[in-house]
This record gives structure tokens, C-alpha cells and sequence, in this order.
């Protein structure tokens, strides 16, 4: 009996000790930054330039601009996932370029060279300051399309509650971080130290654009299940893209931009 009592006060420690860890590491665990200065000479697309974006609460971030071929083509605000930087993301660039497209590569606080430590809320902040400057440039909110990958799709969704826009284009989308962690630490109570939870699913339903999901059927890091609830949420008009054999970071070699681009060709007709 004895036994058993110190085998059930070592768990118990054990379990404290976990739920410690975890509490304490989990921004590392959810935010992956490369620190290292994004290089855009290795996009080698004509017209980039860097630019920075300051925002609400005083931080300078590195961006990179590419404007568009023609002032009514579209303009993407791209936010990009939770590891890497903007240089890692370079053959969008090339992508949007060849669209004819303009685009803003927002990078966040504490990625690449910037200063600051990323948070939900910092992130947040970052996003819309990134809407800002868009707008600040003249564009009208009817030419910019919200682009999210991954972690950027819960950006991208809140973002799309609060200004209208052309189109949000979602790759790989969750319901939310919560719901993400309870699946990889079932034994945990995710929902009192979570301090990061990325939502979508509560906000998408107030999107005041149309909405398009992207997902891989072979996704191991968001479950296709998400992006299809998402879908489900979102407010009409929507599209779903699935792709077959695709997984979580090759959706664009799967098809993933010439989905966007006749998404948002077909949504600029209809409106």
C-alpha cells in the first residue's frame, strides 16, 4: 500500500512537472522564428523592394512590397506560418508576380531581424498593421485579398471580420490552437494554459468577404477535419479546395495558387 502511495505521489509530480514545462515553453513550442535577416535578392522578382511597417505599439517590422502589374489588380496581404521568415516563403513572391498581382510579405515581431516577442495578441497587432499600410498606399479594401498560411489563416481570419476585402484565401486552416493541442497533449487541461488559442472558428463566421479553404486530404500538422469545419462556419460566398495527395507544406505544389487565383477571378466577376 505504501508502495503504491509513492508510486502515486511520483505521477503526480511527475504530471505537475509536465504541465509545468509545457506552460512555460509553450511559445517556443508554437512560434518557430528564424531570426536571421530575410534576403530578398533570392526572390529575384522585378519591382520587390523592403519596406518597413510600424505598428500600434511602436515596433519597425520588416516587409517586402511587390506592387501590382495594373492599379485594379489585386493585392495580397500575405501572413505567413508559425516557422521560418519571409524569406523562407520567396516563390510566393515570384507567384503573385507572375499573377500580376501586388503583395505585402509582412513579417511579424520577433521574426527575421524584428524586434519584439511573438504572441497571439502581437501578431494580431502586427496583421493589422500590415492591413493599414496597405490601405495607406491608396489601395481600396475591394483590390486586397487576405492570404493566411496556417497559423497566418487565424490572422487572416480575424482580419476579414473587421474590414471588407476582395477575398480571404486560407491554406491549411485550424479551428483553433486550442483544439490543436488537446489532440497532441490529451492528458493536459489545454484550455486553462493555453495563453495563445488563434480561434478561427468563432470568427470566421463574421468574414465580410468570400471565403476560400485550402486544404491537404494528407495533412498530420492541422487535420483536414479543420479546414473542412472552417469551411462549414464560414459565411457564404465560400469555396472548398481539397487536394487529394497533398499535405500540410506542399498545397502549393499541389495546385494551391492557380486554385486562389480563379477564386478570386470568379469572385471579382460575381461582384
Amino acid at each position: 500500500m505504501l508502495a503504491l502511495l509513492i508510486a502515486a505521489k511520483a505521477l503526480l509530480v511527475l504530471y505537475g512537472l509536465t504541465a509545468t514545462i509545457l506552460f512555460l515553453c509553450q511559445r517556443r513550442i508554437l512560434f518557430r522564428p528564424d531570426r536571421t535577416t530575410p534576403d530578398l535578392t533570392r526572390a529575384g522578382v522585378p519591382g520587390a523592394r523592403t519596406m518597413i511597417v510600424t505598428t500600434p505599439d511602436g515596433l519597425a517590422l520588416l516587409a517586402w512590397h511587390l506592387p501590382p502589374a495594373r492599379e485594379s489588380d489585386p493585392v495580397v496581404l500575405y501572413l505567413h506560418g508559425n516557422a521560418g521568415h519571409i524569406g523562407h516563403r520567396a516563390f510566393r513572391l515570384e507567384q503573385y508576380h507572375r499573377l500580376g498581382w501586388g503583395a505585402l510579405l509582412l513579417e511579424y515581431r520577433g521574426y527575421g531581424s524584428n524586434p519584439g516577442r511573438p504572441s497571439e495578441a502581437g501578431l494580431t497587432t502586427d496583421a493589422r498593421a500590415g492591413l493599414a499600410a496597405l490601405l495607406a498606399m491608396g489601395i481600396a479594401p475591394s483590390r486586397i485579398v487576405l492570404y493566411g498560411e496556417s497559423l497566418g489563416s487565424g490572422l487572416a481570419a480575424r482580419l476579414a471580420t473587421e474590414q471588407p476585402v476582395r477575398a480571404v484565401l486560407l491554406e491549411s486552416p485550424y479551428t483553433s490552437i486550442t483544439d490543436i493541442a488537446r489532440s497532441r497533449y490529451p492528458f493536459l487541461p489545454v484550455g486553462w494554459l493555453l495563453l495563445d488559442r488563434f480561434d478561427s472558428l468563432r470568427v470566421i463566421g463574421n468574414a465580410r468577404a468570400p471565403v476560400l479553404v485550402m486544404h491537404g486530404a494528407r495533412d498530420r500538422i492541422v487535420p483536414v477535419a479543420m479546414g473542412r469545419a472552417v469551411f462549414a462556419a464560414a459565411p457564404d460566398p465560400k469555396e472548398l479546395w481539397i487536394a487529394p495527395h497533398a499535405g500540410h507544406i506542399d498545397l502549393v505544389e499541389a495546385g494551391a495558387m492557380e486554385a486562389a487565383a480563379n477564386f478570386v477571378t470568379r469572385v471579382s466577376h460575381a461582384g
